[in-house]
């Protein structure tokens, strides 16, 4: 799979630039783009800035976290349950 060309704060700033007044096909030829990778950002990323998407990843981290943990108890229930309806 091909990586990522953009970082997510290179994206705002080119989603500024064309927000700002600047074209869309000037944008793209000055940044090797296509006009729909642009039009896909800004599905993405439209009204974002760099504060709000440092917020958005910090709350998916922790997301995913809370995820793994709520797992691994789900686990411990599951083990303890088990061992619980064993007559000993």
């Amino acid at each position: 799979m091909k990586g990522k060309r953009f970082k997510e704060e290179q994206i705002i700033r080119i989603l500024q630039e064309v927000d700002g007044g600047k074209a869309v096909a000037e944008v793209c030829r000055e940044y090797g783009v296509s006009e729909q990778s642009v039009y896909r950002w800004r599905s993405l990323y439209g009204g974002m800035d760099l504060a709000e998407l440092r917020r958005l990843k910090q709350l998916e981290e922790e997301n995913r976290r809370l995820r793994a943990v709520v797992a691994a108890q789900a686990v411990d229930i599951q083990i303890l349950k088990e061992v619980n309806s064993k007559k000993w």
